[in-house]
């Protein structure tokens, strides 16, 4: 039930209502009199004695009122605010639980699975980091490796957000890579929203793939379509790979899946960039750049919760109260001075 904008939770309990007239029907007249014929009329009194039954009546009124539970239903409002749609993938591959210290093979040969050095934990830390310093931001999240796992739709709860990235820390990975499952799923996450402002896709591998002429199609199509931007952050041990070197290309980085995958992107006509990050300062720093260039006009949804609104009536009672305590001391107080 609605009362002015407000929902009532417990609106049975207007019933109560006809309480009010109660006061109205007694009289505060203490003494007995034959007749009042004889009694001069006092339209002070009769003022006075309205604003106390008034005062009653009110308190009344508030208190059966805060009984039915008036609240705001939660809703959504649009704002506009900058930021961007980001769905990040993140490999989940074995190779992503190698330590990410060095890329020369004295280090990588001490190996440790998944610990506090790998590369895998070290790009959750960041990505952390990135959720935390953009506040607006609607953020999806997949993990992948011989399948993609879409843990989270686009979403503006940071705390799930957090969740997930946190879980994608546990366990150890798979051996096999399929990034172009994780592609085509990352450009689903956008199908059937509306469109708010920039959107991106941020992956983050240590590797690379050849992919199907069919997964170069759709993966061509759904990027066009959605409007999408790619940032890829490659966090290989390959030496010399220069992803994004053209000048020192030979036969041997060239049939690299990393090389092959890289040219691929740059064939998308899409807003593309590698970080090629083999150190812990140049992946935060690679964060900040993706930070700084994310910052176009966002259509922002914000869930308003549900607001309880019976604290007004209750502060209303309480004053009107007050007031009648106080008019009820002052009338002891003149009868004990007489």
């Amino acid at each position: 039930m609605t009362l002015l904008t407000l929902q009532l939770a417990r609106p049975m309990m207007l019933l109560l209502l006809p309480l009010l007239l109660l006061p109205w029907f007694t009289s505060n007249q203490v003494k007995t009199i034959s007749t009042t014929a004889f009694i001069p009329v006092d339209p002070l009194s009769n003022i006075i004695s309205c604003i106390f039954k008034s005062l009653i009546s009110l308190v009344m009124a508030c208190l059966i009122l805060s009984l039915t539970g008036p609240y705001i239903p939660e809703k959504t409002i649009q704002r506009i605010a900058s930021g961007a749609e980001i769905v990040m993938l993140v490999d989940r591959s074995r190779s992503m639980d190698d330590p990410f210290s060095s890329r020369d093979k004295a280090v990588a040969a001490s190996r440790s699975v998944a610990k506090e050095n790998s590369k895998r934990r070290i790009a959750n830390q960041y990505l952390l980091e990135f959720v935390n310093k953009r506040p607006d931001d609607r953020f999806g999240f997949i993990l992948f490796s011989n399948k993609a796992l879409d843990l989270l739709p686009l979403t503006n709860n940071k705390e799930v957000i957090r969740a997930a990235i946190n879980a994608s820390s546990l366990g150890k990975g798979l051996s096999e890579t399929n990034i172009a499952n994780a592609l085509i799923k990352a450009a689903e996450m956008f199908n059937q929203q509306s469109y708010r402002g920039s959107r991106s896709v941020l992956l983050v591998s240590d590797g690379g793939q050849e992919m199907s002429a069919e997964d170069k199609q759709l993966i061509t199509a759904l990027y066009h379509r959605e409007n999408l931007n790619l940032y890829w952050i490659y966090m290989g041990e390959i030496t010399g790979l220069a992803l994004h070197n053209q000048t020192n290309d030979n036969a041997w980085a060239a049939d690299r899946p990393e090389k092959k995958l890289h040219t691929f992107f740059e064939s998308l006509d899409i807003p593309y960039r590698v970080f090629e990050t083999d150190s812990v300062a140049r992946f935060s720093a690679t964060m900040d750049t993706i930070d700084k260039q994310q910052t176009q006009t966002l259509m922002v949804e914000e869930v308003l919760p549900q607001q309880s609104k019976a604290s007004p009536f209750l502060w209303t009672a309480m004053i009107a109260m007050l007031l009648l305590v106080m008019a009820q001391l002052y009338t002891v107080w003149g009868i004990r001075k007489l």
